[in-house]
């Protein structure tokens, strides 16, 4: 004879007293990348400092994307010359070192006279994709640059910005924000600067979370209001990951980065290696 199952008994609460809702923890979820900067390969000894940085940088963590962010190749030396070789040398090098890690490429002045090698070798000049580990929900943009004006396929891709993401900014040269200890002739003009910020819309500027410069060959960060409407967003340049040494120590370097989740938010945070 079957055992009737007992009937669950109901929690009872106290008169007076609400039942407490059970709220689920937030799932905190942590995307690391690598940030390089002016790595000038065929300039000096550029090649060999790369080819000893870089696989210090995915040895490190758990690296999920790659951002080189100009001047990738010394392309436009002796007139173009020998730009084949070393930007063949260049993609060798990443694609031997990153395996199967996704990366991209931004456009340098030393490579702004051989873009159809860019293309060839680096893929597109401007352009946005997914953020690899978001789910869609970062994206990540570039932008041209390399001759100190952005251009206009880059305006247009800043004013089709929204509210539905967040974004991680990447282009050569540095912005003209209020502090930078870059050497001026290596910022972008304020007129430029202005440029950039004027063209995302205000409903998605607080959807920045980080820009990514370089150029300067020095490593700068600015963590907050680096223009009126952005806030929160952080700014970075990262110059380098060759032989042109960042100032004054001399140091060659990297930055280590992580993209950190948490509920709805996210934040950016760098760190300079060597």
């Amino acid at each position: 004879m079957k055992r009737q199952a007992r009937p669950k008994r109901k929690r009872v609460i106290p008169a007076g007293q609400q039942a407490v809702p059970r709220v689920k923890p937030r799932v905190t979820q942590t995307v690391e990348f690598a940030v390089f900067g002016d790595s000038h390969v065929g300039y000096g000894n550029s090649l060999s400092i790369f080819k000893g940085l870089l696989p210090k940088a995915v040895g490190s963590g758990n690296k999920r994307f790659f951002i080189f962010g100009g001047d990738n190749a010394q392309a436009g030396a002796d007139h173009g010359n020998n730009a084949n070789a070393y930007y063949k040398d260049f993609k060798d090098t990443v694609t031997s070192t990153l395996g199967s890690i996704p990366y991209k490429a931004s456009m340098g002045n030393w490579e702004a006279s051989t873009r159809s090698l860019f293309t060839q070798y680096l893929g597109a000049v401007s352009g946005q994709m997914n953020f690899p580990g978001t789910q869609g929900k970062v994206k990540y943009v570039w932008l041209d640059c390399a001759l100190g004006q952005f251009t206009p396929a880059s305006i247009t891709l800043l004013r089709n910005l929204d509210d539905r993401y967040f974004y991680i900014i990447d282009f050569h040269w540095p912005l003209r924000v209020q502090g930078i200890t870059v050497e001026s002739s290596h910022v972008l003009s304020a007129a430029e600067t202005s440029r950039f910020f004027s063209a995302i819309p205000v409903k998605a500027r607080d959807k920045v979370l980080a820009i990514f410069t370089h150029h300067g060959h020095k490593f700068y960060r600015k963590l907050s209001n680096i223009n009126p409407g952005y806030p929160r967003t952080k700014f970075f340049v990262c110059g380098c990951s060759g032989d042109y040494k960042c100032k004054p120590d001399g140091n060659m370097g990297y930055y280590n980065a992580k993209l950190t989740s948490s509920g709805s938010g996210y934040k950016v945070d760098a760190y300079i290696a060597h």
